[in-house]
């Protein structure tokens, strides 16, 4: 795998208060990275900066061995798909519209982003004879939230960043699109950074976790490494509510010594 993202020592103050607080780290292409934490830990907040809707206090960040500082911001951005929590999609635009944003900022004939448009659509499930016309007030919050990520995708970026995607839909909703999230042949290929407070969806979707708490990246690694291999108290008490659900995801089906171990921690831990 080769190394697209790195993040070398970035520092986030307002006033007095770091809301990231050194913090180093790389990524590498193709991996599906999720910054866990509970609000205010600074998850989002690092997420912006590596396409700069916020910039840091120190330190750099590099995408392809390239300081981003080095790039004016709407250059980078196109390079760089965002997902955001409550979709960003223009309303005065129709689905046509919002979806082909970038493709038209790069030039794109019209005939290329409406096959492009059509293409995403379809495989998001959204028949484009009903709704490419149509405009986001018009659509129920989970058909939003998927135009909002076939516009990130559009213009084919190499980065994808998520901002809680799947955090304003109800569960039925919420469950419906991460599927098709996950079915997605165009995400296969994707760096994908993801932030989320919640732990069964960081679980399903990371490969690799970084749990952050007060702006520090408190352990980095695996599903499986947070879980099995914590690095302090912290680390262990913020995956116990739920360590018995997470366990048996991680655990295959045919590992009965490790899902008996799995039942019985659960259950000394409640009695």
């Amino acid at each position: 795998m080769n190394r697209i993202i790195e993040v070398k020592n970035i520092t986030k103050s307002y006033g007095a208060f770091k809301a990231v607080d050194d913090i180093s780290f790389t990524i590498e292409e193709g991996e599906t990275v999720v910054f866990l934490g509970m609000s205010g830990c600074g998850k989002t907040t690092l997420l912006k900066m590596i396409n700069r809707l916020i910039e840091p206090s120190s330190g750099e960040i590099y995408i392809r061995d390239r300081k981003i500082g080095e790039q004016p911001p709407e250059i980078l951005r196109r390079n760089i798909g965002y997902v955001f929590q409550n979709n960003g999609l223009f309303p005065h635009y129709t689905v046509a519209g919002n979806i082909g944003i970038v493709p038209g900022l790069l030039g794109w004939d019209k005939k290329k982003t409406l096959e492009r448009t059509i293409a995403l659509m379809e495989k998001l499930h959204l028949p484009p004879d009903k709704y490419l016309s149509s405009y986001p007030h018009q659509l129920s919050g989970g058909q939003q939230q998927r135009i909002g990520l076939a516009r990130a995708l559009a213009a084919f970026p190499p980065v994808l960043l998520m901002d809680e995607p799947f955090g304003a839909l109800d569960p039925i909703t919420r469950a419906s699109v991460k599927k098709d999230f996950r079915q997605l042949d165009e995400l296969q290929r994707k760096t994908i950074i993801l932030v989320t407070h919640d732990v069964q969806e960081a679980f399903e979707l990371a490969d690799r976790i970084f749990l952050l708490d007060k702006g520090r990246i408190v352990q980095a690694g695996t599903p499986g490494e947070l879980l099995f291999q914590p690095a302090s108290d912290f680390v262990t008490t913020f995956f116990e509510d739920q360590r018995f659900q997470l366990e048996a995801k991680l655990i295959a089906p045919t590992d009965y010594t490790s899902l008996i171990r799995a039942f019985t921690h659960f259950k000394n831990r409640s009695s």
